[in-house]
């Protein structure tokens, strides 16, 4: 009698973890559920552009509507690329993104390591002051800048979409960085100091590899923004060889609007690139805002 109590006594932890186990599983239950309805309910506007775009014209508007094209009509993105210069337009839009990205991490990285890393007089009012630029709508500094880029002679030329991100980019981007610089322990720095190393070295070989979660959050918010810009590219660019993918949408939209075929074919082309770069950072896009939020000096 005492053998068996003393067996069931051993194998009592184990049943109680094991029915911790499926408590827990059965509370995650309906989470999990909500979470994958959701997702199916957010991803229905992708899937019909999608369907749409590989549909003959004539299914379209059909009522009920057919969610699975059939046949699948492929000859709907040949035909964008021939009806437009979508290649162009995607080049220009490839190099606008790509070079405002390198400056845009570079700069606002190297404006937030000042402000968080290094003691100088007037460094919170400064920080402040930057901040406060965010309250700024553009269209308040629209006028100001066109006659400031029209004076330099830049006007229909990329300079006014790539120039200005190597001085600081956006302040929410220098804020973001500072925030994670902050957790960064002081002593990588002093060790390095000690050992004869410079400012930047620091900066560049230390601080930055340890900042890649915060620097893949910026860089994910700079692609999204400079992809999708339409204001500035419409604004600056005046040929139709400079037009970037938001603008020459708009423009395939005024030529071939009724077709809507073709304007979901045109508009997946868009959107596959920024979906493939989302896949492809988001956790570092998770991790860089649980931690930018933490506590600094």
């Amino acid at each position: 009698m005492t053998a068996k109590t003393h067996g069931q006594d051993a194998h009592t932890p184990l049943s109680k973890l094991q029915t911790g186990m499926f408590t827990l599983r059965l509370n995650f239950l309906p989470r999990i559920t909500f979470l994958i309805v959701f997702s199916i309910i957010m991803s229905v506007p992708f899937w019909w552009m999608l369907s749409t775009s590989l549909k003959a014209e004539y299914q379209v508007l059909l009522f009920p509507p057919r969610w699975f094209p059939i046949p699948i009509k492929w000859q709907n993105y040949p035909d964008v690329f021939i009806k437009a210069p979508f290649v162009v337009w995607f080049g220009n839009t490839l190099f606008i993104t790509v070079v405002s990205l390198v400056g845009t991490l570079f700069s606002a990285s190297l404006v937030a390591y000042g402000f968080a890393r290094i003691q100088f007089w007037g460094r919170n009012v400064l920080f402040i002051l930057v901040l406060s630029t965010m309250m700024l709508p553009d269209v308040v500094t629209l006028i100001p800048t066109f006659i400031l880029f029209s004076r330099l002679d830049w006007i229909d030329t990329f300079l006014p979409l790539i120039v200005p991100v190597f001085f600081g980019g956006s302040a929410f981007f220098i804020f973001l960085i500072r925030q994670y610089f902050t957790t960064i322990p002081f002593d990588l720095e002093e060790a390095a100091f000690i050992d004869g190393a410079s400012t930047f070295t620091v900066f560049w070989r230390i601080i930055l590899p340890l900042a890649k979660p915060v620097l893949g959050t910026v860089g994910l918010f700079s692609f999204l923004g400079n992809w999708n810009d339409f204001m500035r590219p419409m604004i600056y660019l005046n040929s139709p060889e400079k037009k970037t993918l938001a603008v020459g949408l708009r423009y395939f939209q005024s030529q071939w609007g009724t077709e809507w075929a073709l304007m979901m074919a045109a508009a997946t082309i868009m959107i596959v690139p920024v979906l493939i770069v989302f896949f492809f950072t988001q956790r570092f896009f998770v991790k860089g805002i649980a931690l930018s939020g933490l506590g600094g000096r």
